[in-house]
């Protein structure tokens, strides 16, 4: 099992301390700073997995560390929860669009926590095991024009999007977002997970449960979505289709402020932004098509 290092942010100890209550687990090493200045100095003595950072101290506040580990090649992909009292609509657009992985409006529950640093930590462990195969399949999968899968499952998914991810010029952000993607075929299309569904489950750790469960359930079963992969003179684009009823997506592809402090729902926003050139849904929303300009 993998373990953690996470860094918490914040001038006002109590804050420290209930983080350090919630976060108290084997799989964890949390370390503090009382703000960001202090905190830029850890970042350069240590290497860290995630931040959790408070939006108003003193001498240096966390939009400021934001824009610094934004600019900085080094800590550029290090995922951050902002958490803060700042919570109006304009405040949290700002905090997603600098950059935070999240944004956690105070007072928050303690499982509210919890659940976005399980989920954050779980995306962390996909793309370094897509990074890991990186090297191995460029080589010979950099020869595809085109190639057409099936799969049904999160595994398969995810093993579709690292493979993938090699092709790319950007190979972390690519499987990212193909990724969000893929898993959205099977969680949200093809096994009929709702947005609340998927929201409740990941509060009670119950997420990975309930797609087992329904991957066995007679009427879902034979189920399968695809991924077809085109090379375009100037673009790669990715065609991916499930077999599900399909979703409004229009509500999905803009950072939505009300849904920021939920542990899911930024997925797809996030794909577009950082990960594809456009990305645009068909039909009933079940068909996403993705490029990625490629350089002339």
């Amino acid at each position: 099992m993998a373990h953690w290092r996470i860094l918490a942010v914040d001038d006002e100890p109590v804050n420290l301390e209930i983080i350090a209550e919630i976060l108290d687990s084997p799989d964890y090493t949390l370390d503090m700073a009382e703000d960001g200045a202090a905190a830029w100095q850890r970042l350069h003595s240590g290497a860290y997995d995630l931040l959790i950072l408070d939006r108003m101290m003193p001498r240096m506040d966390g939009m400021e560390l934001l824009r610094r580990l934004k600019a900085d090649a080094r800590f550029n992909a290090l995922p951050v929860i902002m958490q803060t009292a700042a919570s109006s609509p304009d405040q949290v657009r700002e905090g997603l669009e600098a950059g935070a992985y999240y944004y956690l409006a105070k007072p928050y529950e303690p499982r509210t926590l919890s659940a976005i640093v399980r989920s954050a930590l779980e995306e962390i462990a996909e793309r370094r095991s897509a990074e890991r195969q990186e090297e191995t399949h460029r080589m010979v999968f950099g020869l595809a024009q085109r190639c057409e899968f099936a799969f049904r499952t999160l595994e398969e998914a995810q093993r579709l999007a690292s493979f993938f991810s090699v092709l790319c010029p950007d190979p972390g952000s690519a499987g990212l977002g193909l990724t969000e993607l893929l898993v959205n075929a099977v969680e949200h299309g093809n096994l009929g997970i709702s947005y609340t569904e998927k929201s409740r489950l990941r509060f009670d750790d119950a997420w990975e449960a309930e797609i087992q469960r329904r991957l066995q359930l007679p009427e879902l079963a034979s189920r399968v979505a695809k991924v077809v992969f085109q090379r375009e003179s100037d673009a790669l684009v990715f065609i991916v289709t499930d077999q599900g009823a399909g979703f409004d997506w229009t509500h999905y592809l803009e950072f939505d402020p009300a849904r920021a402090c939920d542990p899911n729902g930024r997925g797809i926003a996030m794909a577009r932004l950082m990960a594809f050139s456009s990305l645009e849904y068909q039909g009933c929303g079940n068909v996403a098509v993705a490029r990625i300009q490629l350089a002339k």
